[in-house]
C-alpha cells in the first residue's frame, strides 16, 4: 500500500497538533502550561495595533459630549445615593416618631385604666347600683 504525500502530511500535522496540544494543557508538567501562557502573554504584549483618527471638530465635539455623559453619569448616581440617605434618615425619623407616640398612648392607657380602677375599688358597689 503506497501513501501519498497528503497521508503523510495529514499523519505529521496530526501528531504536531496533539503534541502541541498536551505541551499547552499541562498534561505532563504544570510548568509547560505556565510557559505556554507566559509565551502567549509576551506575544499579545510586543504585538500591537495603533489606529488613530485624524482630529476634527466632529471629534472633538464627539469626545466633550462623552466626557459630559460620563460626568453627568457620575452625578446622577451621587444624587441617588444622598437621596436614597435622606430618605432613609426621614423614613427612620417618621417611624420613630409613631411609635413614641404609640408608647405614649399605651403608657397613658395603662395609668388612666389604673385610675378607674382605683377609683372603683374605693366606692363599694352594690348589686342595684351596677344594674
Amino acid at each position: 500500500m503506497e501513501q501519498s504525500l497528503y497521508h503523510i502530511l495529514l499523519r505529521t500535522s496530526a501528531l504536531t497538533l496533539s503534541l502541541v496540544l498536551l505541551f499547552v494543557s499541562g498534561v505532563f508538567s504544570p510548568v509547560t502550561q505556565q510557559l505556554s501562557q507566559d509565551t502567549g502573554m509576551y506575544l499579545a504584549s510586543t504585538i500591537g495595533i495603533q489606529a488613530s483618527v485624524p482630529v476634527t471638530e466632529i471629534n472633538t465635539l464627539s469626545a466633550q459630549l462623552e466626557q459630559r455623559n460620563v460626568e453627568l453619569s457620575q452625578r446622577e448616581v451621587a444624587v441617588t445615593l444622598k437621596e436614597n440617605e435622606s430618605s432613609t434618615d426621614t423614613t427612620t425619623f417618621i417611624l420613630s416618631v409613631i411609635l413614641f407616640v404609640l408608647l405614649v398612648l399605651i403608657i397613658l392607657n395603662y395609668i388612666l385604666d389604673f385610675m378607674r380602677g382605683r377609683e372603683v375599688r374605693k366606692t363599694p358597689q352594690t348589686y342595684e347600683q351596677v344594674a
